[in-house]
């Protein structure tokens, strides 16, 4: 981040995972920000999940959202709050593993009370295993700032 934002090389860890990952966990919206074709950004709420350190989702196979993540499946997921703010970055992909999609439709049953089908072709399955993540307080910014990178 700039230097004018005041984080001084951003080399302090204010926030722990575990502040991080309550806030995956607890979120009803996540935004899906994907690139079309001709290289303008789209981004779309959808409902998910954070389990086993990934963001899942699920989409239309046929939506743009789905088509962007096809051809360019590099995306960001954040959050809805500005105030607890938490953004991930990295390659989304489809899940066709059978126990993963049963755990992600008694996990999505439970939290939106409503139940997806893992074998209906209208329902195209998503994960984001972030390589990047940044998170912040707005009340405590920029002491709060903090970010991760998980990549080699």
């Amino acid at each position: 981040m700039p230097a004018g934002y005041g984080l001084d090389g951003f080399a302090h860890e204010a926030l722990t995972w575990a502040w991080v990952e309550e806030q995956l966990t607890a979120a009803r919206n996540y935004w899906v920000c994907t690139t079309r074709g001709n290289g303008l950004p789209h981004a779309m709420p959808v409902w998910g999940l954070w389990l086993h350190g990934a963001v899942y989702f699920s989409t239309d196979p046929e939506s743009l959202k789905a088509r962007n993540i096809a051809r360019q499946p590099e995306i960001v997921v954040h959050l809805e709050s500005g105030d607890d703010v938490v953004v991930l970055e990295g390659t989304a992909e489809r899940v066709t593993d059978a126990a993963v999609l049963a755990e992600f439709a008694d996990a999505y049953d439970v939290k939106y009370n409503i139940r997806v089908e893992p074998d209906n072709p209208d329902f195209g399955f998503y994960r984001l295993q972030p390589r990047k993540a940044l998170a912040w307080r707005e009340t405590d910014f920029p002491s709060s700032a903090t970010r991760w990178r998980f990549e080699g």
